[in-house]
C-alpha cells in the first residue's frame, strides 16, 4: 500500500483535480461574461460599449468551454498493450492489477480490445461497445465464457470490464488498460490505430523473449509513430523465465534482444534517444509477478511454489517497468490530455480579457464624451438663463416705451379728431323729423356714424405707424432669442411671429357716451328774454339760472350724467349761489337802472319823436319774431340738434382721450408680452431639454462608472485564470515535458 501511496499516478489525478477545478471557474466566469455583454448590448443607452460580435464570440466560448469541461471530466489515463497472439498481453495486464482480471494462459486468446477499468461499485460487470446493458461477472472465467458466447464481438470490437477499485489500486488513478487482439491475426491495422490509439498514453509492446521482432510488430508501430507525434513505447521482452534454462546464454540473449529492440525504437522509430532507450526495454515474466502477487494477496510467500531460478531479478525488472511506465504515462497523460485544453483556456481568458479592456475602454471614451456633453450643457444652460434675463429687462423696457408712445399718439390724435368733430357730423346725412320715435333713430345712426368715423381716422393716421412699430419690436425679439433655441424650433417662430394679423380696436361706445344726450330744438326768438339771459350770463348759466327762477321754461338743457365706465365731469367754478346772486344783482341792477333810464329817455324820445316811432320799433321788433318764427324749419332744426350734438359729444369724448390712448397702448403691451411670452416658452422647452439631457447624462455617466466597474471586475477575473493557468502549465506540463 506504501508504494500506491507513492505511485506517480497521482500526479495526473490531482493535475486533473486541478485543471478541472480550473475549467469550472472559467465556465462560470464566461457564463458571467456573456450575460454582462449581453445585458449591455441590449441597453440601448450603452451602445456601441459591445458589439454584437463580442457577444457572440463570448457565447460561443461558453459552449466550448463547457463541451471541454465535460471531456476533461471524463479524462483518464490511457496504455494500449500490443504484440502477437500468445506473447502474454492479458498477462501482464493481470500482473500489474495483482489479479486475475482477464482470461490468460492456454486456451485463453482476446479476441477483441478489452479495456479494464474502475469502477466505485463493488460488484464488476461487462459493457459491450453501442449497449449499456450491464453483464455481471464474478470471475475469470464467468468473463472468458460471456467473450466466447458473444457472437457479435469481433476484432475491432471494444469490450469493458469495469473492475471494482477496491481490489485493485491500479485502477483508483484514473487508469485505463486496454488489451488487444494479436496484431499478426488482422489486417485492419489502420482502423484499429485511428478507432482506439489516438488518445492512448503509452503503448505497451508485449514481445516474446523466446523469438525476435517480427516485422508485423515493427509494422504496426510504425502505422502508430505516422499517425501520433513521437508515441511513448515500452517494450517487455516477456517469458524471460525461460533463459533461467540456460544460463549459460542469457546475457548474450538479453544484449541481443536490448540491441534489436534499442535499433528499433531509436533508429527505425526515433522516439528516444540511445541514453533513454534502456528505460523503455524490459525482461519480464508476467507469469510469475501474477502468481507472486496473487499468493502475496492469499498471505502466502511471494517467492514460494515452483518459480524459476533468478525469479527476484525478473521481479525486480517488472517493479522496475512498472514505476517507468507509472512515471511516464503520467507525466505524458498531463501533456496529451490537459496541455492543450490549457493552451485554448489560456486563449479563452486573453481573449475575454481583450474584449473586458475594450469594453472597459469603450465605457471610459463615453463616460468622457457624457461628461464633456454635460458640461456643454450645463454652459448651454446657464447661458441662456443670462441672456433671457437680460432680455426679458430690454424688451420690458422697449416694450414701456413703445406703449408710452402709443398712448401719446392715439390721444394727440383722437384730441385733434374732436376738434375737427363738426366736420364728421356735417357728413352724416338722414331723413331728420323732430318727432320723438325718428329723432331716436336719428341718435343711434349718428352714433354708428361717428364710432366708425372716427375708427376709421384713427386707424388710417395710428394704426399703420404703430402696427409696423410692433413687427420691428417682435422681429427684434425673435432675434434677439434665436440663439437661445435649436434649428427646429427657430423655423416654428419664424412662422409664428411676427402676426399680420393684428390691428388696434378703438371701442369709443358712443352710443353709451351719449345715451343722455337731450336736443332742444324747440323755437327761442333771439331777442327773447331766455336769449337775452345768456347773451350776459352765458349759455351755461343760463341753463341753470332758468332752471332755478323760471318755470316758465317747458323742457330745461339737458344735464347730462356721465357713464360709469367714463371719467366724471369736471364741476363748474362757480356754484350756483354764487350764480344765482350773480343774476338777481345783474338783473336788479339793470332794472334799476333800465327803469330810470326808460322814464328819463322815454320822457325824452317821447317829445323827440313822438308815438310813430315808437310804434315802428315795435312793429320791426314783431317782424323779426314772425321772420324768425316762419325760418325755424325742419333742417334750422337739424342744424340746430348737430350743433348741440357736436358741443356735447366734444365735451364727452374729450373725457374718454386719455383712457382711449390707454386702451391702446395696453392692447399694445398685451399683443408684444403675448408674442414674448410665446417665444419665453419656447426657450423654457429648450432649457427643460437641456435639463433632462444633463439628467440622462447623469444616469448615463452612473450606468457607465458601473459597467466599468464590472468590466474592471471581469478583466482582473480573467487575469487571475490566466495566473492560474500559468502556474498549472508551471506545476504540471513545463514538468512534464
Amino acid at each position: 500500500m506504501a508504494e500506491v501511496k507513492a505511485s506517480p499516478l497521482k500526479h495526473f489525478v490531482t493535475a486533473k483535480k486541478k485543471i478541472n477545478g480550473i475549467f469550472e471557474q472559467l465556465g462560470a466566469y464566461i457564463k458571467e461574461s456573456a450575460t454582462f455583454l449581453e445585458d449591455t448590448y441590449q441597453n440601448e443607452e450603452l451602445n456601441p460599449v459591445t458589439t454584437e460580435e463580442q457577444v457572440q464570440e463570448v457565447q460561443s466560448y461558453l459552449l466550448k468551454v463547457a463541451g471541454i469541461g465535460e471531456v476533461l471530466a471524463r479524462r483518464q489515463m490511457k496504455v494500449v498493450f500490443f504484440g502477437r497472439t500468445s506473447n502474454g498481453k492479458s498477462s501482464v495486464i493481470n500482473a500489474m492489477l495483482c489479479d486475475k482480471v482477464l482470461p490468460s494462459g492456454i486456451g485463453h486468446t482476446t479476441n477483441c480490445f478489452l479495456k479494464v477499468e474502475g469502477t466505485d461499485g463493488s460488484e464488476a460487470f461487462l459493457l459491450t461497445e453501442g449497449s449499456e446493458d450491464k453483464k455481471n461477472i464474478q470471475t475469470v472465467n464467468q468473463l472468458a465464457h460471456a467473450l466466447h458466447q458473444d457472437e457479435d464481438l469481433d476484432a475491432g470490437s471494444m469490450v469493458c470490464v469495469m473492475w471494482p477499485k477496491a481490489k485493485c489500486a491500479l485502477l483508483r488513478d484514473d487508469l485505463v488498460l486496454v488489451d488487444s487482439p494479436g496484431i499478426d491475426v488482422t489486417t485492419e491495422l489502420d482502423s484499429w490505430i485511428d478507432k482506439f490509439c489516438l488518445d492512448a498514453d503509452v503503448f505497451v509492446l508485449v514481445a516474446n523473449s523466446e523469438s525476435t521482432l517480427m516485422q508485423t510488430e515493427k509494422s504496426f508501430f510504425h502505422k502508430v509513430n505516422e499517425r501520433l507525434s513521437s508515441p511513448n513505447i515500452f517494450i517487455l521482452n516477456n517469458r524471460w523465465d525461460a533463459s533461467a534454462s540456460e544460463p549459460e546464454y542469457m546475457e548474450e540473449v538479453r544484449r541481443q534482444h536490448m540491441d534489436r529492440c534499442t535499433n528499433f525504437l531509436v533508429d527505425e522509430l526515433g522516439v528516444v534517444d540511445r541514453a533513454q532507450a534502456s528505460d523503455r526495454i524490459f525482461f519480464v515474466s508476467a507469469k510469475e509477478v501474477l502468481q507472486a502477487r496473487v499468493q502475496k494477496s492469499q498471505g502466502m510467500p511471494e517467492a514460494g511454489g515452483a518459480l524459476a531460478e533468478g525469479f527476484q531479478a525478473r521481479m525486480f525488472e517488472f517493479q522496475n517497468f512498472e514505476r517507468r511506465f507509472e512515471e511516464c504515462i503520467s507525466q505524458s497523460a498531463v501533456k496529451t490530455k490537459f496541455e492543450q485544453h490549457t493552451m485554448r483556456a489560456k486563449q479563452v481568458s486573453e481573449a475575454l480579457r481583450r474584449i473586458m479592456d475594450s469594453v472597459h475602454i469603450a465605457a471610459q471614451e463615453q463616460r468622457v464624451y457624457c461628461l464633456e456633453t454635460k458640461e456643454d450643457r450645463f454652459e448651454r444652460l446657464e447661458f441662456i438663463e443670462k441672456q433671457l434675463d437680460l432680455l426679458t429687462m430690454d424688451c420690458k423696457a422697449k416694450i414701456k416705451k413703445l406703449t408710452e408712445e402709443v398712448e401719446r399718439q392715439v390721444s394727440n390724435t383722437m384730441a385733434e379728431e374732436i376738434r375737427m368733430l363738426h366736420m364728421l357730423v356735417d357728413d352724416f346725412h338722414l331723413d331728420f323729423h323732430p318727432s320723438p320715435v325718428v329723432l331716436k333713430v336719428y341718435k343711434n345712426e349718428l352714433h354708428r356714424h361717428i364710432e366708425e368715423g372716427l375708427g376709421n381716422i384713427m386707424s388710417q393716421k395710428c394704426s399703420s405707424s404703430i402696427t409696423s412699430s410692433i413687427q420691428a419690436m417682435q422681429t427684434d425679439m425673435i432675434d434677439g432669442l434665436k440663439p437661445l433655441l435649436p434649428p427646429s424650433v427657430i423655423e416654428q417662430v419664424d412662422s409664428m411671429v411676427p402676426r399680420q394679423s393684428f390691428s388696434l380696436t378703438y371701442d369709443l361706445a358712443c352710443d353709451k357716451l351719449c345715451s343722455d344726450f337731450q336736443e332742444d330744438i324747440s323755437f327761442h326768438f333771439s331777442l327773447g328774454w331766455t336769449m337775452l339771459v345768456s347773451r350776459f350770463v352765458g349759455p351755461k348759466n343760463t341753463r341753470r339760472a332758468l332752471m332755478g327762477y323760471s318755470d316758465q321754461v317747458p323742457r330745461p338743457m339737458a344735464l347730462t350724467p356721465v357713464s360709469t365706465s367714463m371719467p366724471p365731469f369736471p364741476q363748474s367754478s362757480m356754484t350756483q349761489e354764487e350764480l344765482m346772486v350773480s343774476m338777481v344783482t345783474g338783473l336788479a341792477s339793470l332794472t334799476s337802472r333800465t327803469s330810470m333810464g326808460v322814464l328819463v329817455v322815454g320822457g325824452v324820445i317821447w317829445k323827440a319823436v313822438g308815438w310813430r316811432l315808437i310804434a315802428l320799433s315795435l312793429g320791426l321788433y314783431g317782424l323779426l319774431y314772425v321772420y324768425e318764427r316762419l325760418t325755424w324749419t325742419t333742417k334750422a332744426k337739424e342744424r340746430a340738434f348737430k350743433r348741440q350734438f357736436v358741443e356735447y359729444a366734444s365735451e364727452k369724448l374729450q373725457l374718454i382721450v386719455s383712457y382711449t390712448g390707454s386702451n391702446c397702448s395696453h392692447q399694445v403691451q398685451q399683443e408684444l408680452a403675448g408674442v414674448f411670452a410665446q417665444l419665453c416658452q419656447q426657450v423654457d422647452v429648450t432649457r427643460q431639454n437641456l435639463q433632462d439631457e444633463i439628467h440622462d447624462m447623469n444616469s448615463k455617466i452612473e450606468l457607465l462608472d458601473n459597467l466599468q466597474s464590472r468590466a474592471k471586475l471581469l478583466r482582473n477575473k480573467a487575469g487571475w485564470l490566466d495566473s492560474e493557468l500559468n502556474m498549472f502549465t508551471q506545476q504540471y506540463l513545463q514538468h512534464s515535458k
